[in-house]
């Protein structure tokens, strides 16, 4: 095994345990070496997410491995026949082509406001082309794990599952609904790279699949910051050259 696939599953292990403690038994441990053997998901990056009991991959670590595996591209579409906005319901095809010579390995995704979760109404459209391109990733890539985006929100459909990031939870960092300890973190790599917070909240919403940052789910904006953190601390001129791409479309509007 590669040192370095080898230093990913001990450094996911070692934080997994902190971010989830008492929550680990054998098995889902066991999982997780296997994730970051097969795969090299990041636990730091928030490539996998440990939610009710199992481990789920998120949109953020799907292109990664795509990414590092050489993906050709991915080409996406409407299902325009699914389709009816006047009632927020979309349906995308995605279509992952791991090499030039690949015929594709195709996934659909469809969203509508009776299977996502009430903070992201209005963005329906959105969180429809990220599920289909989950699914074909996941496809393409022979990924068993449900993706955190592809998680339906109705409790009718999904009960139990809309407990997860409720104001609620008890799993938070010790307030009410886990998100000032996620401000505070953000704020404070805001001011120890010296970024623009409003460029990094733009980016955030975007990263999350939320109009606003606020509307995300907490599991989300922790993905988030740990991938904002990952990429600073690697290449803070690559994140800003990111951040910035945000600001032009309002000096377009202007």
């Amino acid at each position: 095994m590669a040192k370095h696939v080898q230093l990913v599953s001990r450094e996911n292990l070692k934080l997994a345990k902190v971010r989830w403690p008492g929550q680990l038994g054998n098995q889902l441990l066991k999982a997780l070496v296997a994730l970051s053997e097969q795969y090299g998901f990041s636990v730091v990056t928030g490539d996998v997410l440990l939610l009710n009991g199992g481990w789920y991959v998120t949109h953020a670590g799907l292109l990664r491995l795509a990414l590092r595996r050489g993906c050709a591209g991915i080409r996406v579409h409407q299902v325009r026949e699914f389709c009816d906005p006047t009632c927020g319901r979309w349906v995308f095809k995605a279509t992952v082509y791991k090499s030039s010579r690949s015929k594709g390995f195709a996934g659909y995704g469809d969203a509508d406001p009776s299977n996502v979760s009430s903070l992201v109404h209005g963005a329906e459209m959105r969180v429809a082309e990220t599920r289909a391109v989950n699914r074909a990733l996941r496809k393409a890539y022979g990924i068993g794990l449900c993706s955190v985006e592809e998680l339906g929100w109705s409790s009718g459909t999904n009960p139990g599952r809309e407990a997860r990031p409720q104001p609620s939870s008890t799993k938070s960092d010790g307030s009410s609904n886990g998100q000032p300890r996620l401000r505070d973190r953000l704020c404070q790599l805001i001011r120890q790279h010296q970024l623009d917070p409003t460029l990094v909240k733009l980016y955030a919403a975007d990263y999350c699949g939320t109009a606003v940052l606020r509307d995300a789910s907490r599991n989300l904006v922790e993905a988030f910051i740990n991938n904002l953190a990952e990429w600073a601390a690697r290449d803070r001129e690559g994140l800003l050259c990111k951040l910035n791409s945000y600001a032009q479309p309002k000096e377009t509007k202007s």
